[in-house]
Parts: C-alpha cells; structure tokens; sequence
C-alpha cells in the first residue's frame, strides 16, 4: 500500500448502519447520554449545594461525574452529527483532540476510582481517624494527581499516535479516534510504540485496579467482624455500589487495551467501548442516588426548595 498524505481527513465508519434496528440503537444511545448528562450534572449541583455533602467521598464523587459528562461530550456529539449528516471525515487534529480528551477523561477516572476506594477504606476501618488520614489536602493533590496523570497520557499517546504515517486507507473502523484502532492504520513500524503504549496500560488500569481490589480487601474484612447488623449493611450498600461502577469501567477497559493482539475485532471493539464510554456514565448516578440515603436526602431537599419557589 503505498503511503497517503499525513495531513488528509480520516473516515469514522461509526457504530451504527442505516436501518431500523440500527436507527432504534442510535436513539436509545442518545438518550441514555443525555440521561447520564442529567443524572452527573444534577449530582454535582446537589453535592455544591447540600453542606451536608461537602465531605472528601462526595467531592471525588463529583469529580468523577464531571469526568463522566466530559467523557460523554467528547463521544457522543460527534458521533450523533456523523450519523445524521453522513459526513464521517474527522481531521486529524481532531481525531488527536479525541484522543487527548478520552485519555485524559478516562486514564484520571481510573486513578480516581483507586482514590474513592482509599476514601472508604479509611472511612470504614479507621473512622476515628478518616479527618486526619482522608484530610482535604489529600483529596485535592490525589484529585488533581488523577487529572495529572490522566492528560499525560492522553497527550503522549495522541502525539505519538500520529507522529506515524498513515497508509492510503484512511478508514477507522470505530465511532471515534482511540489510539489502539489509529496505529493500525500506520505504515510504519509501531512495535516499540505499542509496546510502551502496553506498559503504560498496566499502569494505568492494573496498578489502580491492584489498589482497589486490596482497598475492598480489608473493608471486607473488617465489614465480616461488625456486631451490628445495620452498620454491616449500610458498609455493604456503599460499598458494593463502588465495586459495581469499578468492575464495569475496569473490565470494558482491561478487554480493550490489554487483550492478545490475536482477539482483536473491530465489532467487538465497538460494543465495549460503547459500553465504557457511554453505558457506564449514566449508571454512576443511578447507582450513588438510589443506594445512599444521603444523596436522596439532598435531592427531596432541592426539590421541596424548588416546590417552594414556584409557589412563591
């Protein structure tokens, strides 16, 4: 194949065909992205709003819905108006943009999960001491360490990425710019490229997701030695509600980016990253409201506040 102008657009084939089925598939998306925008942009405002709720484990809380919507903003729309135009070309500044922004949104949520996980376990096996070892100070350098290193990697892989040359088929099989589909693409020798990219995969799913795993460890084992059966069953509520957004992010992400090269198919690679791009989004609200008493505290006291304003 012989190699194309570096600076021509790429085509995004997109998720979805142009039929029926296909066309039900495209709405149901849209509105589960706009329902997973709703859900994290209202847990924000009830988590700045209630003083109840400016604790460290609803300020990561927030930030991880904020993620979530930049995460969701930076797929969907340019996905939706491909779909609807037709007109499937992204540049490649934007497809590095794409890159960039999904790296940095979706690399600073896994460090962020290892950091709620940290947050429950001192809450559960230290609560004496949660003021001093879960300090704000904490919070906010492991906060702005999870945005750190998340656009370090975002903006090492966009770079490298197209640094190489592309061959004539400019086709990305996906509905956005992710970095494993774009070096496929290359008519260069991505080895070392790829295998730095591997590295930094570990350590950016595996090493969070070791410290998770350890983290839920020891609150289940100290969860296991409560004598109240109520205080048993409020840890079990908050912390299986984690385990369930950490088991499906970590998971769609690990089946991405850590797989053999031998198991690679663009279909399959499609559906999961729909998956942790836009499915996983819209659960995180869903899940936080409807298992913490204090979230639906918060929102029964917006809305009555609201109530309260109209009739006025």
């Amino acid at each position: 194949m012989k190699i194309g102008n570096s600076t021509s657009d790429f085509i995004l084939l997109g998720l979805f065909n142009y039929t029926e089925a296909h066309l039900f598939l495209f709405v149901m998306v849209l509105t589960i992205a706009f329902s997973s925008l709703v859900g994290n942009a209202l847990m924000i405002l009830l988590i700045h709003q209630d003083v109840h709720l400016h604790t460290p484990m609803y300020f990561l809380l927030s930030q991880l819905s904020l993620m979530d919507m930049m995460l969701i903003s930076t797929i969907v729309p340019k996905m939706a108006a491909d779909y609807l135009s037709g007109k499937k070309s992204i540049s490649p500044a934007g497809c590095g943009l794409q890159i960039f922004f999904f790296l940095t949104l979706a690399g600073g949520e896994c460090f962020l999960l290892a950091a709620m996980s940290y947050d429950r376990y001192v809450a559960v096996c230290h609560p004496l001491r949660y003021p001093i070892l879960m300090s704000w100070q904490l919070c906010l350098r492991m906060t702005m360490g999870s945005w750190f290193l998340g656009a370090a990697d975002g903006l090492m892989q966009a770079a490298a990425t197209l640094s190489f040359p592309f061959c004539d088929a400019h086709e990305i099989n996906h509905f956005f710019c992710e970095a494993p589909t774009l070096v496929r693409l290359a008519c260069a020798d991505t080895f070392v490229f790829e295998y730095v990219m591997y590295i930094c995969c570990v350590l950016m799913l595996l090493v969070p997701f070791s410290l998770i795993l350890i983290s839920y460890s020891l609150i289940l084992a100290v969860v296991l030695q409560m004598r109240s059966r109520e205080a048993r069953k409020k840890a079990f509520a908050t912390c299986s509600s984690h385990l369930t957004v950490v088991g499906l992010f970590y998971g769609a992400a690990i089946f991405i980016y850590l797989r053999p090269k031998s198991y690679t198919s663009a279909n399959h690679d499609k559906v999961v990253s729909a998956f942790y791009t836009i499915f996983t989004p819209v659960l995180n609200p869903i899940i936080y409201s409807l298992r913490n008493s204090e979230v639906k505290g918060a929102l029964r006291k917006c809305m009555s506040q609201c109530a309260t304003i109209n009739h006025e």
